[in-house]
């Protein structure tokens, strides 16, 4: 059960909980944006049981993956063994609600698909509400013909907007002593107290993988205190590694990974930010248009998702 204190108690955070009262009630479908880690798909899944459907199957497909998957997932497929038809999400799911996560890793020809079928759910007795959540601007994403208009118009109507952890502050320190009340109760003892100085810390910090990286490092500090109280020294983080939705990262937040990886996320994030403009991508990188084609193309080759789907 997603509890709504766990979202935090800041005016925008409160806002966006309003705003997913509001659209449990109606059918139509919600869009939920906000940062890698900020709890979107919590955000879904709070109004899914919000909502009268709350007693029916919620199911979640990660955009994200290879889209003959995601395909597959969502619209079914037959087995090739048994030559059995394993039904799709949108079917299984029936009456119920189908969130679909990182939507922006779809391909514009699956993007229309998806559209058409959307649109023809009623004619196959399909009743299911959708949800879906991404980390990227869509509207900028639609201006520069990255992402179907008609799909974005569809799934938009009713918007929802997660700030960031880091503007936050006080969210912070609320937070905090929530998850140590949920791990508390996980680890069957006492909720634990934390210091002053462990707390500025907590404050301090970038939480650039915000919630989901919040909620790691007290389940990973938890094991270190001692007296039951949470001391600045306990804390994973700062100088030591942390770990967040399996990532190791150093105390900035920022994945640890290797100099080829790095330099593609750094390419990918730069196409993000350009809403995929290579020229202005290339320009904030610092290379020539050329060298960034040429790097695009050796990132397919390597069967990168994102760099498969782009132009």
């Amino acid at each position: 059960m997603v509890k709504e204190e766990l979202f935090g108690r800041d005016p925008k955070v409160a806002k966006a909980v309003v705003l997913a009262k509001n659209a449990a009630s109606k059918m139509i479908p919600v869009l939920i944006m906000g940062e890698s880690g900020i709890g979107k798909q919590s955000m879904g899944i709070f109004i899914h049981q919000q909502s009268s459907r709350h007693d029916k199957l919620c199911m979640i497909v990660d955009c994200a993956k290879n889209e003959k998957l995601v395909e597959d997932e969502i619209l079914g497929h037959r087995d090739e063994e048994s030559g059995r038809f394993n039904k799709g999400i949108l079917e299984r799911a029936n009456s119920g609600t189908v969130i679909l996560k990182n939507i922006d890793g779809l391909s514009e020809d699956f993007q229309k698909k998806l559209h058409k079928i959307f649109l023809e759910l009623n004619d196959y007795d399909i009743d299911v509400r959708i949800i879906v959540t991404t980390t990227k601007n869509l509207s900028k994403l639609v201006g520069a013909g990255r992402f179907y208009r008609a799909l974005y118009l569809y799934i938009s109507e009713i918007q929802i907007n997660i700030p960031p952890l880091r503007e936050r502050k006080e969210d912070i320190n609320w937070l905090t002593l929530q998850y140590l009340e949920e791990c508390a109760r996980d680890k069957m003892i006492e909720v634990p107290q934390i210091s002053e100085e462990a707390m500025e810390k907590m404050v301090g910090h970038y939480w650039s993988h915000n919630i989901a990286e919040l909620q790691a490092i007290i389940l990973g500090s938890i094991n270190n205190m001692k007296d039951n109280i949470l001391t600045s020294d306990d804390l994973i983080i700062g100088e030591r590694k942390i770990v967040a939705n399996g990532m190791d990262m150093d105390e900035d937040g920022i994945k640890l990974m290797s100099l080829k990886e790095a330099e593609k996320l750094l390419i990918k994030k730069a196409l993000i930010h350009t809403s995929e403009n290579r020229t202005q991508a290339a320009r904030i990188l610092g290379v020539s248009i050329r060298t960034l084609r040429n790097k695009i193309n050796e990132y397919r080759n390597d069967g990168s998702n994102y760099f498969l789907n782009l132009r």
